[in-house]
């Protein structure tokens, strides 16, 4: 029995041996990496990307966003973001045009029949003649194009607001600290009070570097 930890106390320490020589492989590495010049256009490029991050301002990013719908995404220089955004504001914006033209029409048809004004009946649109005899079904297309019409702009709010708020929560990812802030280190352990042995694993929460 004091063979077999003996042992075990001779493999945790050449294993925390093996570690620390690890540790200090890459530190060595780290430190001769970070030693090494850059070159210039590496340095241009970082002290670019510094300025950016000092002056972008998420609340500018929101405000041009909400005046001009793709201004926003244009300060975040997502400029591939633009085309979506007004590709997405047409749609509720042709069929608000779509369904108020055919309201009118619709309306005005409707008028005319209920109020029997034949010397009118020749100037209702071609595509609603059909239905001159039937006012009830008049009326039910006129409230149709009506409520098409009214979810057409409220879907063009909705989309404007959408785009002002993706521009707004990437203006804010952009000082989002993605670097690694999680480390796990194995020690071996001895136990003196139950002079037993065994394996530690400890977390590292490293606060983000603030740029």
């Amino acid at each position: 029995m004091a063979i077999k930890k003996f042992c075990l106390f001779v493999f945790f320490l050449v294993s925390s041996s093996l570690l620390r020589a690890q540790d200090t492989d890459s530190i060595r590495v780290s430190t001769d990496t970070a030693l090494l010049p850059k070159t210039a256009s590496s340095q241009v490029a970082d002290t670019n990307k510094i300025a950016f991050l000092q002056k972008h301002d998420p609340r500018k990013a929101t405000l041009r966003s909400a005046i001009l719908p793709g201004w926003g995404q244009a300060y975040n220089k997502e400029y591939w973001k633009i085309p979506i955004v007004y590709g997405a504001l047409a749609i509720p914006t042709v069929t608000y045009f779509y369904n108020n033209k055919w309201y009118k029409k619709t309306r005005d048809a409707y008028n005319i029949v209920v109020n029997n004004d034949s010397a009118l009946f020749p100037t209702i649109d071609p595509k609603l003649q059909p239905l001159i005899s039937n006012p009830t079904s008049l009326q039910f297309y006129r409230n149709q194009f009506r409520k098409d019409r009214d979810y057409s702009t409220l879907w063009f709010i909705i989309v404007w607001g959408l785009n002002v708020a993706d521009a707004t929560v990437f203006a804010h990812l952009k000082h989002f600290d993605v670097s690694d802030d999680l480390s796990m280190d194995i020690r071996p352990e001895i136990n003196p009070q139950f002079k037993t042995m065994g394996l530690g694993i400890v977390l590292n929460f490293k606060n983000p570097v603030k740029k």
